[in-house]
């Protein structure tokens, strides 16, 4: 079953991302079991700026789930990547991951990496090797936690690694990444895939999460993707997993949570 979810960020600097809910975190999901989300997609500053007890708590509380969690402060605060030259640099982004990926395995949330994946550089074979080599060190650590590792192919104008859905899934095949599941976001594949649906159709099995958005990344149905082929693929292949909506807060969070669950309610609900 295709369940809906809603994004919360929680840190500061990334105020101008496409995070639907922000800065408080109980509103926010006070706000998104009132319109009847199934879960939240959690964004912040470190594993530790928020008390898993309190998480736990509010979780409940709302009946909702903790679908995942985002590592983008790693890079946003602190400048880490796996693909940095410095080999101090790398540890400490495998170590900020780390500590996300605990973090969510404790309510059964897998660790999202985007951009902490980095860029190629001037060597792009040597920036491969470093991003399976934390890849490796890091899906294993997940899977001793029960969880998924996601990994999410960005478009071109934010990383040089892999943009599409076949490229990720043929690097992960490569170096056999057993444990690493794709982030399927609809507002880079509207940029970089010649056909969505057919690109969902071909790797849903490696799909882990979806961001949906549309192709302004304001939420679904305030841009020109048409939805109603990439939600059959999803559906008819058989994915189970969240749909999570990683859009601007267009006009507003509020009104752009309302449309997202209307947008969900229509193309996977009716």
């Amino acid at each position: 079953m295709i369940r809906s979810c809603v994004t919360i960020a929680l840190v500061n600097d990334i105020k101008t991302g496409p995070w639907i809910f922000w800065a408080d975190l109980e509103q926010g999901m006070a706000k998104a079991s009132e319109l009847g989300f199934d879960a939240i997609e959690l964004f912040t500053a470190s594993a530790a700026a928020v008390d898993q007890i309190e998480l736990a708590s509010l979780l409940a509380k709302y009946k909702l789930k903790l679908a995942a969690v985002g590592t983008g402060a790693g890079k946003v605060l602190h400048g880490l990547t796996l693909t940095d030259p410095s080999e101090t640099v790398r540890k400490q982004a495998i170590s900020f991951i780390s500590d996300m990926i605990a973090f969510g395995a404790a309510f059964g949330a897998p660790a999202i990496i985007g951009s902490m994946q980095g860029q190629q550089g001037q060597d792009r074979s040597q920036a491969l090797a470093w991003l399976a080599e934390g890849l490796a060190l890091l899906s294993h650590q997940a899977k001793e936690k029960g969880v998924a590792l996601i990994y999410e192919p960005l478009n071109r104008y934010e990383t040089t690694l892999f943009n599409t859905l076949e490229a990720g899934v043929n690097f992960i095949e490569s170096a056999d990444l057993r444990n690493v599941k794709l982030l399927a976001d609809l507002f880079h594949m509207n940029i970089e895939e010649a056909d969505m649906p057919a690109s969902i159709r071909a790797h849903v099995r490696h799909i882990g999460h979806v961001h949906f958005a549309d192709s302004n990344r304001r939420p679904v149905g305030n841009g020109h993707t048409e939805m109603g082929p990439v939600a059959s693929a999803l559906k008819e292949m058989g994915y189970e997993g969240y749909v999570s909506a990683e859009a601007f807060p267009w006009p507003d969070p509020d009104a752009a949570a309302l449309q997202t669950m209307k947008a969900f309610k229509q193309f996977f609900r009716d």
